[in-house]
């Protein structure tokens, strides 16, 4: 099911949250927050949407994470329902597409819906107090779209890193439904 993301509530206080990687490893959110933000990517592997972006968005958090912007995506679908989602297979994918920032396991959704996330892909930029200031695309390019792009999450990242706020002008991204447990 197609969804859309609701509008940036800015300065909504984003909960902490610790989950793991498929390797175990854990990640505190906060340790991640620095002073110039953190952008937290909801995303899964079997979403065609997230699937069309997953090159772009390698490209565009490794700029940020070289500007000293946290970077950190979470996997909330129940993975018992879609097994390409599982752990083993978000390894994979995470390899595949080059993903330089942690792609963690959201096992009992608690983060999902603390953070209210709605569709793959969902973005949450946060400035350095944990206040939301960005919710919304990737870029302004479609699905399977070759032309030229508004890298509108990377400019938008930019700006919470050096004024603390968003931009006032924000198109929600689309995507999948998160796939929740019964």
């Amino acid at each position: 099911m197609l969804l859309d993301t609701p509008v940036c509530d800015f300065g909504w206080k984003a909960p902490d949250f610790d989950l793991m990687d498929p390797d175990g490893v854990h990640h505190r959110m906060s340790d991640h927050l620095g002073d110039k933000g953190l952008l937290v990517a909801f995303i899964c592997n079997h979403c065609p949407y997230v699937q069309a972006i997953a090159d772009r968005l390698a490209a565009d958090t490794a700029a940020l994470l070289a500007d000293g912007i946290g970077v950190l995506a979470v996997m909330s679908n129940d993975y018992s329902l879609v097994s390409a989602d599982s752990p083993p297979r978000m390894k994979q994918f995470a390899e595949r597409h080059g993903f330089p920032f942690p792609y963690l396991v959201d096992e009992g959704q608690a983060v999902g819906r603390a953070w209210g996330a709605v569709c793959t892909p969902d973005f949450f930029g946060l400035n350095a107090a944990g206040e939301l200031q960005y919710r919304g695309r990737l870029d302004d390019r479609g699905m399977g779209d070759a032309g030229n792009r508004t890298p509108e999450l990377l400019n938008a990242m930019r700006q919470v890193a050096t004024t603390g706020k968003g931009p006032t002008r924000q198109v929600p991204s689309m995507g999948c439904s998160i796939k929740w447990s019964g």
